[in-house]
């Protein structure tokens, strides 16, 4: 079998430029499982399918699986069952799903080859038989422009129930794909076609440079025939193994000892640095152990160089929480709403680790409100941020909150930008258990905010996103 090494070679050594296509199937290939079982399991969950659909649908999967008939009539109940709905409507379903559950099923080795392609100028396009709302937000997400899918009818914003175009399966997304090609002047010869399923022989046939990616065993057999490239990527951890879980609560449990250790030292000294510091010394790096869990940190120095800072990261998991820790170690502190300080879950945590509460309520005020930040900043106590403000599903970067900004120029301090990678496979977003692995960090040289006013702060913004948009796309070195 055709190692990953050796697809990635094969991409550079390709004709480089637009010319040249690498066309994705969705389901199985980009990511692991079908979006279509998202969306029934959803709607299941709803009580939005009457029991006719069901039994229809129930018969057609099966006419599909077990006696080799196309996606037609799984298509065409699909698109019935949604007749009447409004276009809008069902966008914003389909992006609910991608955040809740397609998110974390994208391979993150998917990630590099896509990377390889566009590194060498390939034009790079979706080709999947799953309708837009199914579609649009993984390529979204993997930055694809161009995608070829089964379009639903849609007359004054509202669906039809019929199809706009015939499902892209089979012949038919082969076709859907030559004509794309035709249309930009790009020869088929030398484009790249991946699919895992059988059902896509036709489109793999059509190229130069077929890809048999997650093969099924109907498409393996295949493959092995005429020679073509198999590679199987590594699935994404999402569920918990009784290992993983033992594991994690046996790290929360050593962290928790570890801040009732600081807590105490600190009452006895009457010193709270010292019992955060003590905290963040010992407690990140048990726990990381504990999980399986190994940094491998690149520009450790640049955590060190310039402190007070304020070092923003970016945060797709609750691990990051602990890589952030294990990274800046001592005399740093966070920022919470207001309104986390008469939260008991979280005044405990407040208290060691002496947050910054700051009131987010009246926006007139937003320097003001920042003042309890600045004075830790002040005082010589770093500041740790997320600039995104919340967790994203995957690897790509929200929206850069100012927050952060603003107080690195009140307070004259530079910004470290932190870029951490993988934290995201190893405990998923929305996951309570860690797997075992490694996460890679980069701590880039720190950023001065001399000169920085809030005129020029949208630029400034902009450079920084652009430090962490350039370091993600690399990916870990």
């Amino acid at each position: 079998m055709s190692a990953l090494g050796d697809l990635h070679r094969a991409i550079a050594a390709a004709p480089p430029g637009p010319g040249t296509l690498a066309a994705f199937d969705l389901d199985g290939t980009l990511i692991a499982g079908y979006s279509a079982s998202v969306v029934y399991r959803d709607r299941l969950r709803r009580f939005d399918i009457s029991l006719e659909e069901l039994l229809r649908t129930t018969g057609a999967a099966i006419d599909t699986q077990f006696r080799g008939a196309d996606v037609d009539g799984l298509m065409q109940i699909a698109v019935q069952a949604l007749a009447g709905r409004q276009d809008d409507e069902l966008r914003e379903w389909g992006q609910r799903l991608f955040v809740q559950e397609i998110a974390g099923m994208i391979y993150a080795e998917a990630r590099g080859l896509l990377a390889a392609h566009r590194r060498a100028g390939h034009t790079v396009v979706m080709a999947t038989s799953a309708t837009p709302y199914q579609a649009q937000y993984v390529a979204a997400d993997l930055e694809i422009t161009d995608v070829l899918c089964s379009e639903p009818e849609v007359v004054d914003g509202m669906l039809t129930g019929a199809l706009a175009t015939p499902p892209l399966w089979g012949p038919e997304k082969a076709k859907a794909l030559a004509a794309y090609a035709e249309a930009r002047g790009a020869d088929l010869a030398d484009a790249f076609a991946y699919s895992n399923g059988a059902e896509d022989v036709p489109m793999l046939e059509s190229v130069g440079r077929p890809v048999a990616l997650n093969p099924d065993r109907g498409l393996t057999r295949v493959a092995r025939e005429r020679g073509w490239s198999r590679v199987t990527l590594s699935k994404p951890q999402r569920g918990a193994t009784p290992l993983s879980t033992a594991r994690t609560a046996a790290a929360i449990g050593a962290l928790m000892t570890t801040a009732a250790v600081g807590a105490s030292a600190g009452l006895l000294t009457r010193n709270r640095q010292m019992a955060a510091n003590l905290v963040g010394t010992f407690g990140p790096d048990v726990a990381l152990t504990i999980c399986g869990i190994t940094l491998r940190i690149t520009g450790r120095e640049n955590a060190w160089s310039e402190r007070p800072a304020v070092f923003m990261f970016n945060h797709q998991s609750s691990l990051d929480m602990l890589v952030i820790g294990s990274v800046i170690r001592r005399d740093v502190t966070g920022v919470a709403k207001k309104e986390a300080s008469h939260d008991p879950r979280f005044v405990p945590v407040g208290a060691l680790l002496d947050v910054a509460y700051i009131d987010r309520s009246d926006t007139t005020k937003a320097k003001a409100a920042l003042a309890p930040a600045v004075d830790k900043l002040l005082s010589g106590i770093s500041i740790a941020i997320a600039p995104e403000g919340t967790r994203s599903p995957t690897p790509r970067l929200g929206r850069f909150k100012k927050g952060g900004f603003h107080l690195a120029i009140q307070a004259g301090v530079p910004i470290v930008p932190i870029v951490i990678h993988d934290a995201g496979e190893l405990m998923w977003r929305n996951s309570l258990v860690a797997h075992p692995g490694t996460v890679h960090v980069e701590v880039l040289p720190p950023v001065s905010t001399e000169g920085w006013t809030v005129e020029n702060l949208d630029e400034h913004v902009g450079e920084v996103r652009a430090m962490f948009e350039a370091c993600l796309h690399a990916g870990h070195r």
